[in-house]
């Protein structure tokens, strides 16, 4: 077993609809919270019936280890590199203004560098295969803007997690069924509508595995948009600013490092969304300003997001 502790989780993303709301704790894996929690501004709040599908791309190059809340030596940590692109795929449809559903499906590609227990030397293991996959149910009926809702659902042990050269903390999928509870809200903070806010919160509890259960998980985020910089006939665009809190505990099972899994986190997110008719585009750079790690793992000095989203 290597030091590194993977969370599976989905990496922040917006005018996927609530698609890229909800794309939270586990799309991603990485050894400090490898993927940043997926938010974006209001628009990708339910407005009423109707369907959007997405596209997401994160990119996350794990190469600084960590230890507490500092940076630790590099011969602390067997494993010395993890690089990952995530592409998801996803579908939402609103039937009515209050319920709706999610679907998610996720694909990786991962390159891991660590240490052979019995040589000492460094060897690295390329590895490409579909995630775990999340459905959920929204409800958005508490207010007749929908400006508030709930999402429930759960995250199927779909993904590879049987690969002979990367850890259960490593693989791309963790092996569990696990519960997911979620809220979100958002409103102006001007008259105008032109400055507003957005808040959201998701847990990921694990309710069944198979020798190695990840840690419960809880994701908290909130935001500014400005909603005034108008194009014309050539769109909108909107700038984002927002901070991220994820809180992850320790690993556990037989195939677990207990020792060098969980972390408290804070990111800040600069993004910027773009709009064109049915259309619209989103990017963002996430960069950890505090991180408090469990024993040594892997971090990224920064997470970087795009995604295309279509609404029908």
């Amino acid at each position: 077993m290597t030091k590194s502790s993977l969370k599976t989780k989905a990496v922040l993303g917006a005018s996927a609809g609530l698609a890229s709301l909800l794309v939270s704790t586990a799309a991603l894996a990485c050894a400090c919270g490898c993927g940043v929690f997926d938010v974006g501004t209001s628009s990708m709040f339910p407005t009423g019936k109707g369907g959007t599908i997405f596209l997401e791309y994160d990119y996350l190059n794990q190469t600084r280890n960590w230890s507490g809340t500092s940076k630790a030596p590099a011969d602390d940590n067997d494993d010395k590199n993890i690089r990952t692109h995530f592409v998801t795929a996803g579908l939402q449809y609103m039937f009515s203004r209050s319920w709706g559903v999610q679907v998610e499906v996720p694909y990786w590609d991962r390159h891991f560098t660590t240490t052979d227990e019995d040589t000492g030397d460094r060897v690295s293991f390329d590895h490409s295969a579909f995630g775990d996959i999340r459905l959920r149910g929204i409800y958005t009926g508490f207010s007749d803007d929908l400006s508030t809702g709930v999402t429930f659902g759960v995250k199927l042990p779909t993904g590879d997690y049987t690969y002979p050269n990367f850890d259960r903390d490593t693989s791309i999928g963790t092996g569990s069924t696990d519960l997911l509870l979620g809220a979100f809200h958002r409103g102006n903070i001007t008259q105008d509508g032109k400055w507003g806010y957005f808040a959201q919160v998701e847990t990921d509890t694990p309710i069944a595995n198979h020798n190695y259960r990840p840690g419960f998980e809880a994701d908290l985020a909130a935001g500014v948009q400005f909603n005034g910089i108008s194009l014309g006939s050539l769109g909108k665009i909107t700038p984002i600013a927002q901070a991220i809190y994820s809180h992850r505990e320790h690993d556990k099972g037989a195939s677990a490092d207990p020792p060098n899994s969980g972390y408290d986190r804070l990111l800040l997110s600069p993004g910027l969304e773009y709009d064109i008719g049915r259309v619209m585009f989103y990017g963002d750079a996430e960069f950890p300003v505090y991180q408090d790690v469990k024993g040594d793992q892997l971090i990224a000095p920064v997470a970087f997001k795009l995604i295309v989203s279509y609404m029908f």
